[in-house]
């Protein structure tokens, strides 16, 4: 079986060899993780994932095909002592450390209002503007033997609540769907019509097997955004979204959202999205019941990354906890990116039990 069929039949149900084994990209270790690894014996920060053993995963197709084009001119405004003010490519101002990654404080967002949109979408979110494929931008996906190549389209910061809360902030964003409904509603609106239109460009050239959705709308209590609003911005856009893949033969339609999601899964499920992740475990989230209250419904981690730095028997422990998923719509891994407090040891005792795990949960050696 080829790591496509494997990762698509797990998705959608059907018999497949093995559970697959990889690390999807919001996964990945942090860059001052590999930095640790590099300290501990990793060669080259790129060959943690094969040295690990991993599957060949998820190949992706350009992101930036769903984004603004062109961005904003990324650029240092003002230097202090210890931060630099920068604008990002997403036209977002914000201080962050120099040298060292910390959580940035936003300072100004590009979405204020119905104006600053309807000239956003006008300037930078035309489908036939030149430079947005880049010329011959699919030879890397129809290169060579295609048939291991799982092909997601869509990724940070791509999402209907993920992606406004990138231009609005998320605070703006939130106030918004109170006070200015109607900006919400056309902004994704707008979005997901945009998003089709660049599918239906992306399916003259490659296959799509995934469409994804990055929203990130949870912490630790909850959703940002209620189901109802859910309902009332979200759903009908998704419904598009998913009518087009239904339509076009894509098996797979995704989200990604961290925090407690027990809510909000009703809401994904009815916009015809079959796959979940990353189910934090210290957001109260727990695989074992969430699978048994939406059997149909494939999902992806709910291993606790915090694990992985308390040893090797908090590793067993963990692994065993979601043991008797696999083999039920699961793709075993971590509940977000590698954090530094990861040693490389650790890292590989965990890869070499989940693969013995998985394999002896379908009887292979």
């Amino acid at each position: 079986m080829t790591n496509r069929e494997r990762i698509i039949n797990t998705i959608i149900g059907e018999q497949t060899d093995r559970a697959p084994f990889f690390v999807w990209f919001s996964m990945k270790p942090w860059k001052e993780t590999t930095e640790r690894w590099l300290r501990e014996g990793l060669d080259r920060a790129e060959d943690w994932n094969r040295l690990s053993g991993f599957d060949p995963g998820v190949t992706e197709i350009d992101r930036n095909l769903l984004g603004m084009y062109p961005g904003y001119d990324e650029a240092t405004l003002e230097e202090r002592e210890s931060t630099l003010v920068i604008r990002d490519r997403l036209g977002v101002v914000k201080e962050v450390g120099k040298g060292y990654s910390s959580l940035p404080k936003y300072l100004e967002f590009p979405i204020k209002n119905r104006d600053d949109w309807e000239k956003m979408r006008a300037e930078q979110f035309d489908p036939d503007v030149s430079g947005r494929f880049a010329e011959n931008w699919e030879k890397e996906l129809t290169a060579g033997d295609r048939r291991e190549q799982y092909l997601q389209i869509g990724e940070y910061p791509y999402g209907l609540f993920g992606y406004l809360r990138e231009l609005m902030g998320i605070e703006n964003f939130l106030l918004s769907c109170y006070e200015q409904p109607e900006l919400i509603s056309v902004m994704m609106s707008d979005l997901a019509d945009f998003w089709i239109e660049i599918y239906k460009r992306v399916l003259k050239k490659v296959r799509i097997d995934h469409i994804h959705m990055w929203e990130d709308m949870s912490g630790n209590h909850g959703s940002l955004m209620s189901p109802d609003m859910m309902r009332e911005f979200m759903l009908p856009n998704y419904l598009k979204v998913a009518e087009f893949a239904k339509e076009n033969s894509i098996p797979v339609f995704s989200v990604d959202t961290d925090g407690k999601v027990d809510k909000i899964i009703p809401v994904f499920i009815e916009a015809g999205m079959n796959l979940m992740w990353p189910f934090e475990v210290r957001a109260g989230n727990h695989v074992i019941g969430i699978r048994n209250e939406y059997p149909n419904l494939a999902i992806m981690g709910g291993i606790d990354k915090m694990a992985l730095s308390l040893g090797k028997e908090a590793i067993d422990r963990e692994l065993e906890k979601v043991s008797p998923l696999i083999g039920s719509r699961y793709i075993p891994g971590l509940d977000h990116a590698v954090p530094p407090e990861v040693s490389w040891e650790n890292f590989l005792y965990y890869a070499e039990r989940l693969r013995e795990i998985t394999c002896r949960a379908f009887g292979r050696r």
